[in-house]
């Protein structure tokens, strides 16, 4: 039975082959992890496809191959394994039984010295490797390619020397430097050098690659709003312990963007959509991605599916979910495919605004930025006396006592928590004041933030 490069998403089309976690020889249980791949979105252990026994590795670590590609031969009970040439030459064939390979010719044996006893694995008897040999080759096994890059850079001979932290034993990036930096102490230390070279990671290179051919496919526009967030931070407040206390973590801004955004699309239906050659496809559900920091190696866009059927409470479980599997390296392929609309959320570290880059294939991606605290002009409607720039009840103070031409309203100031909300569109699907209106909306519907219900 062939391994092949399995799909890992919908516009995943090759990946790396960053490990093995079994060896020519060794038997393999179904769904037992077999390799592991990286791509641009997700490092994933993929499954065997059968029990059987690993005959054959075609790709070695390292190597980036495209999706359908033939990896490894998995010989399953009752197919052929291999046939010995020659005379009483036969065919061995496994089954339900223990699988057996033919003993070494005498003459072989005794010819090979240099060898280390044969041993048992319990499964297959197989002369042993050398013993330097196997240091060797487990070594190799379980450098990622990062690991190698750094391990040339460092100009490191011997990779066993380094204490490997990862599963199995697998030296990491972090193993390295630690490595690196002890080296560095005790031969102590010296002139620190002018520059260093970092290499990328493969995540950090695949992103890279991904958001230039965006760059390169949509023409991109910037547009951004205002937002008083006040009618939120005030249901925030009201139910922000309650909202802890029972899910274990906090209740942000984020989740009331994304139901925003979720209940405005329908009015604008274009921005939920992709574009196929002179075609804009439209698409009817409202699959999120979300943007997920790996503790600044990368980013990757998990997907809350079907998100517009979802309440501000639910799609603040759902997207903490998918961020804390995303920093765990434990998404599945399925986290990370069919979405159509992104939000990047910067708004943590109290950016501005942000400029983001489209997720291809989308037309549209949001940046919510920081919320600060800004003074704030609003309507008021007028009461008797209010004029002449009298101090309200609430500390706020009417700017100049003017009121509106009805002589209905006037303008006060308040101390108001606001952000921004940037949205970068691809001009191919949509025009300017299309993205404005969408983008008035957003801001309306969380300026009024009728949520209180969807918060229990």
């Amino acid at each position: 039975m062939d391994v092949v490069m399995p799909q890992l998403g919908e516009t995943v089309r090759e990946g790396t082959i960053s490990a093995w976690r079994k060896q020519v020889g060794d038997p393999v249980g179904p769904d037992e992890p077999l390799f592991e791949v990286e791509t641009d979105k997700v490092t994933v252990d993929v499954p065997a496809p059968a029990a059987g026994v690993l005959v054959e590795i075609l790709v070695p670590v390292g190597e980036r191959v495209e999706v359908g590609t033939r990896l490894a031969v998995i010989r399953v009970p009752g197919e052929a394994m291999f046939a010995m040439r020659g005379p009483g030459a036969r065919v061995v064939t496994l089954s339900s039984a223990r699988p057996t390979v033919p003993a070494m010719p005498v003459a072989i044996a005794e010819a090979s010295p240099a060898l280390d006893p044969p041993r048992t694995t319990g499964r297959i008897t197989m002369p042993a490797i050398p013993t330097a040999i196997a240091r060797a080759v487990g070594a190799e096994l379980r450098l990622s390619p990062v690991v190698k890059r750094l391990i040339a850079e460092h100009h490191i001979d011997d990779p066993s020397v380094i204490p490997g932290t990862g599963a199995e034993g697998r030296i990491t990036r972090d193993d390295v430097l630690a490595y690196v930096e002890s080296r560095g102490a005790a031969s102590g230390g010296g002139e620190p050098p002018a520059e260093s070279l970092v290499p990328m990671s493969r995540i950090r290179q695949l992103t890279a690659e991904h958001m230039v051919r965006s760059l390169a496919t949509s023409p991109h526009v910037l547009q951004a709003v205002e937002v008083d967030f006040h009618a939120v931070e005030r249901l925030r407040g009201a139910a922000g312990e309650a909202f802890r206390a029972r899910e274990g973590f906090s209740l942000s801004y984020l989740p009331f963007v994304a139901r925003a955004v979720c209940q405005a699309i329908p009015e604008f239906p274009h921005v939920n959509a992709s574009v196929r050659g002179d075609a804009l496809v439209v698409h009817h559900r409202v699959h999120l991605g979300i943007a997920v920091d790996l503790d600044r190696q990368g980013l990757v866009v998990p997907v809350v599916k079907g998100a517009a059927g979802k309440t501000v409470r639910a799609l603040a479980v759902e997207i903490h979910r998918l961020a804390d599997r995303a920093r765990r390296g434990q998404l599945a392929p399925d986290d990370l495919t069919e979405g159509t609309y992104t939000i990047s959320n910067s708004g943590p570290f109290g950016t501005l605004i942000t400029a983001p880059i489209i997720h291809q294939p989308q037309v549209a991606i949001l940046s919510t930025d920081g919320v600060r605290k800004r003074p704030v002009v609003i309507e008021r409607p007028a009461a008797d006396g209010s004029a002449g720039g009298e101090t309200s009840a609430g500390g706020e103070t009417s700017a100049g006592g003017e009121t509106s031409a009805g002589g209905e309203t006037i303008d006060a100031i308040e101390i108001r928590p606001v952000g921004v909300l940037a949205q970068c569109f691809d001009h191919r699907a949509f025009d300017g004041a299309y993205s404005a209106a969408f983008l008035r909306r957003v801001r309306e519907i969380l300026e009024q933030a009728n949520f209180e219900a969807e918060l229990t």
